[in-house]
Formats: C-alpha cells, structure tokens, sequence
C-alpha cells in the first residue's frame, strides 16, 4: 500500500525549526515567509519547499528545500548560509519530528543571488535535497 504524499509532515516547519534551534543562527530571523517591514538588509533565513517527490511504498519524502538568506553585507550573508547549510547537514541519521532524516544532499548553493524585490539585499541561494522516512 502506498502512502499519500499528505501523510508527510510540513518539511518547512521542521527545517525552520532545526535552523531556529541552531546557536549560530541565534538572533536570525528564521520563517517561511519575509516578516512584516523585512526589507533585505535584516539578517534572515527563508525556508520554502521547491518540490522534490514523495515514494509511497518506502514512506519516504525526498523535498528540495531552498534557503534564501539575507544579511546585511554579502560576507555576513555567506556566513549565514553556510551556518544554515551546517545546521540541516548535521541532521544526517537522526530524529526530526516523527521522521527520520535518511540524507541530507546538497544541490545548489549557496549562490550569490541579487534580489530585485529589495534593492538593498545581500542574498544567497542554497537548496537541499532531504530525505525523510515517516512510520506508516
């Protein structure tokens, strides 16, 4: 029997709360979406699912999961998103929530990213692949 792809926890709310938790990260804003008055300068990490597949006969979830992170400098930014990198990379083989983190891939970043909604931003892309059993 497989598993229907609504069976798997929100993959965004998990990755924000491993990057919440993580002390180099305290003091980021970590969301799913920008806050309200967020103009880019303001140190940040967005965590929004870009797709990825769901295998219902392994109870598996493979989602890429995208870092949009913001700081008030392109260094500051970098440091960031490698802080964030390290955070999720870090879950390899453990517990998150009632799932399982099988693997933690990276597939693109971080890449220095203008962004033209805040003129003011220092962005850089990052978009992990993660692996995630759930118990039937």
């Amino acid at each position: 029997m497989t598993t229907p792809p609504s069976a798997f926890p929100d993959v965004e709310k998990l990755v924000v709360d491993v990057l919440k938790a993580d002390p180099a990260l305290a003091g980021v804003t970590v969301a799913a979406q920008a806050p309200a008055g967020f103009d880019g300068t303001q140190s940040a990490v967005l965590v929004n699912r870009r797709g990825g597949a769901w295998i219902g006969d392994l109870h598996l979830d493979k989602p890429l999961v995208e870092f949009e992170v913001y700081a008030a400098t392109k260094p500051a930014a970098h440091l960031l998103a490698n802080a964030a990198r390290k955070a999720l990379l870090d879950k390899i083989g453990k517990p998150l929530g009632s799932s399982l983190v099988q693997d933690v891939e990276e597939m693109d970043g971080p890449r220095w990213m203008p962004d033209y909604l805040y003129r003011g931003a220092n962005r850089y892309l990052v978009v992990i692949q993660v692996s995630l059993t759930v118990n039937p």
